[in-house]
Order: structure tokens, then C-alpha cells, then sequence
């Protein structure tokens, strides 16, 4: 399981960071000042640090300088007096990411994705401390669970499109399994001896994104210390899986639309384009259309990489599913913890299958783990009412 430092002086906003983050089952920890963190970081790993730059005692920079002596941890910035000047401050000390005040929840679940194991120096968590008295499976890479209609349908598409070079939108709610489809049209293409690169357009400034996506020269900006490659060039002969597309800025979309048009990249910095061979799949939680509409995104990037739609069904049109995902919840759990795998009444079952899920199979699959831990063997209707 993985751990999450908040380090803020306004108890309001550790406490909303706090709530948010263990809805997802991280484990977090809360400090008051620069100081106090490096104190905590002392006796305790983490995985991942959220930091204000204004507290009293120590503030976020001096407390950037100084933590790099106790952990290697991603420092993600947070502030609500920031500027341009700040946030570039901040990235050349060593944070991954900064966000301004007041906090976009949805965004914060979105770095957190984004950063959470990138710690160089993590340690396996069967050798350190728990919250939990099972540890909790991650979800296999490509397991598409469901025998109802709808995920028929969707697997059919699948097949059907993934050994093309289409370009494909994948559409759906949060928690639906939209990364899933991206992998599982990879691992079926032709391409899939080749590269499969990520980028969640949600979890990077709009000041850091085109970098991200083109690359850029040594010395092109404050930071650029050395040249690096974009994710096109990475993913140059496999797959680009640009998630929370509906979250890019309109500037960038049209970069990456004359990208997509000409198949060439232009690094920030350089003067000399790229050629590029790679296959789009996009994937967003928001209406394209509306954002259109609302002069939110651009029509023409939106006619070139949507192709093909895959629309991800929520968990409640699929309720006769729910079964069968419980049951590979509670496998993969076993597995993971090393355990005899736990059973779930049919009462129980059938009361689940009834539930309304606004977070969809990552709401569920948090119901079982949380049985899990708090359950003996068989978990029972009374069980499940008194956790939901």
C-alpha cells in the first residue's frame, strides 16, 4: 500500500487532502510545517509528498532543499499565492508538479496516479509497516471482466479494431476501466512489440506539457537541463495513450493536432522537426461535444482522434457483472496477501448488485478490499451493510 505526506498549516486542507486520498485507499500522513515533515520523514516512508510553499517555521522551498536527505519521494507544490516565478522555483529544486489553490480534487487523484510510484527508492511493501492486515492486489494489466452484453460489445470492438492503425477515443466515467481498453487495444495491435507510452494530460502544468509531449533542447528553459525526448519520439513505431485528453490546454491541442496531421514534432527549443510514427489512442471522461460547444476544445483535433469510439459502460449497466468482479476482486486479494480467499454470501452479492456506484468498478473493487480487511472469512449481508 502506498503512503502520502501532507505537509499544510491550514487543518482544513489537510483534512480534505486526507479524506480524498484514503478514499482510494493511500495511507496519509499529515504535517503542520516544513519542519514538522522533516521530522516525520525521519521515522516514516512515503511515497508521495503534497507540500505548501507559505507555512510558518519552515516554508515549502526551504523544506524542498533540506528533504532530499531523508527521502526520495516526488514533492508535488501547493500553494495559493503562487506565480509563474514560484512554480519554476519549485520544479529546479526538485518538485514533479505543482498546483495552485484553491484545489481541484479531481486533478489531485490524477497526480497522485501520475507520481505514486515513482519513487526510485521504494521499499517492497511486505517489508515495512501496514495499515491494513492484507495486502491489497493491484488490478491485472489487461483483465477485462464482465459477460454481460455491453462489455460483449465492447470486447467485439476491441478485436475488431486493434490491429488497425485507427485512431480511437475511449469515452466513459472515472473508474470505468478506460486505461484498461488503451492497454488492451496495445496488446492486440500490430504494434505491440513496440513502445506503449502514457501521458495523463491532466496531471501536467500547461507551462510543463508541450515538453512533456515534444521533448525538449538543453537550456530551452530555466530547467532544461539537459535535452530529453517527448513522449511522441518515445513512442515513435508503437502506441501514444493520451488520457484526460479533454483536460489539455486549447494552445497545446493545436500542437497536437499539426503533430498528429504532419507526423512531425517540433522539440521546445529546436529548430529541427522529427519524424514520428505513432498511433493515437485518446481517452476522456468529459462530454468532447459540450467542451466544443463551450470554445473548451478544438472540433478539427476532435474529427481526427475520434475515429473510433469506444464508449466504457458505468457499473450500473452492467450490474449482472458484479458477481464475477467480486469474485476476481476477492482471488486477486488472496493472491496478493498470500491467503485463502475469502467468500461473499449471495445475500451479500445481490445487495452490492442493487448499490448505485458513482465511482464505478474502482468503487467497488474499494468496497471489497475494505471487506476484506474488516471481515472474517465469509463476509455476510450485515457485513456488507455495515461497511458500505
Amino acid at each position: 500500500m502506498y503512503s502520502i505526506l501532507i505537509i499544510d498549516d491550514e487543518r482544513a486542507i489537510r483534512r480534505a487532502l486526507k479524506d480524498i486520498l484514503e478514499l482510494e485507499d493511500y495511507t496519509v500522513f499529515e504535517a503542520t510545517d516544513g519542519q514538522d515533515a522533516l521530522n516525520k520523514l525521519d521515522k516514516q516512508i512515503v511515497d508521495l509528498i503534497f507540500c505548501d510553499i507559505k507555512m510558518p517555521q519552515m516554508d515549502g522551498i526551504e523544506f524542498l532543499s533540506k528533504k532530499a536527505e531523508l527521502s526520495s519521494a516526488p514533492v508535488i507544490m501547493i500553494s495559493g499565492h503562487g506565480t509563474i516565478e514560484t512554480a519554476v522555483e519549485c520544479l529546479k529544486k526538485g518538485a514533479v508538479d505543482y498546483i495552485e489553490k484553491p484545489l481541484d480534487l479531481n486533478k489531485i487523484l490524477s497526480v497522485t496516479k501520475a507520481n505514486i510510484n515513482k519513487n526510485p527508492n521504494r521499499i517492497p511493501s511486505q517489508s515495512r509497516p501496514q495499515r491494513t492486515k492484507k495486502a491489497l492486489a493491484s488490478a491485472s494489466q489487461t483483465t477485462i471482466i464482465g459477460q454481460s452484453d455491453a462489455i460483449k460489445q465492447m470486447i467485439a470492438m476491441i478485436d475488431k479494431v486493434a490491429p488497425t492503425d485507427a485512431k480511437v477515443l475511449i469515452t466513459g466515467g472515472n473508474g470505468t476501466g478506460k486505461e484498461l481498453v488503451a492497454k488492451m487495444l496495445f496488446e492486440k495491435s500490430l504494434r505491440n512489440k513496440n513502445p506503449f507510452v502514457e501521458l495523463n494530460c491532466a496531471a501536467i502544468p500547461n507551462e510543463l506539457i508541450e515538453s512533456e509531449l515534444f521533448g525538449h533542447e538543453k537550456g530551452s528553459f530555466t530547467t532544461a537541463i539537459s535535452k530529453q525526448k517527448g513522449k511522441f519520439q518515445l513512442a515513435d513505431t508503437g502506441t501514444l495513450f493520451l488520457d484526460e485528453i479533454g483536460d489539455m490546454s486549447l494552445n497545446t491541442q493545436s500542437k497536437v493536432l499539426q503533430a498528429i496531421q504532419e507526423k512531425k514534432i517540433l522539440p521546445v527549443g529546436s529548430e529541427k522537426e522529427i519524424q514520428v510514427d505513432v498511433r493515437i489512442i485518446s481517452a476522456t471522461n468529459k462530454n468532447l461535444r459540450e467542451e466544443i460547444a463551450n470554445n473548451r476544445f478544438r472540433e478539427d483535433l476532435y474529427h481526427r482522434i475520434n475515429v473510433i469510439e469506444i464508449k466504457v459502460p458505468d457499473l450500473n449497466d452492467r450490474r449482472e457483472d458484479i458477481p464475477l468482479l467480486i469474485d476476481f476482486f476477492l482471488e486477486q486479494i488472496a493472491q496478493e496477501s498470500h491467503t485463502d480467499k475469502m467468500t461473499m454470501e449471495k445475500p451479500a452479492i445481490k445487495f452490492l448488485q442493487s448499490f448505485d456506484y458513482t465511482g464505478n468498478i474502482r468503487q467497488l473493487k474499494n468496497i471489497v478490499e475494505r471487506l476484506t480487511i474488516l471481515c472474517d472469512a465469509t463476509i455476510t449481508l450485515s457485513d456488507v451493510q455495515h461497511y458500505l
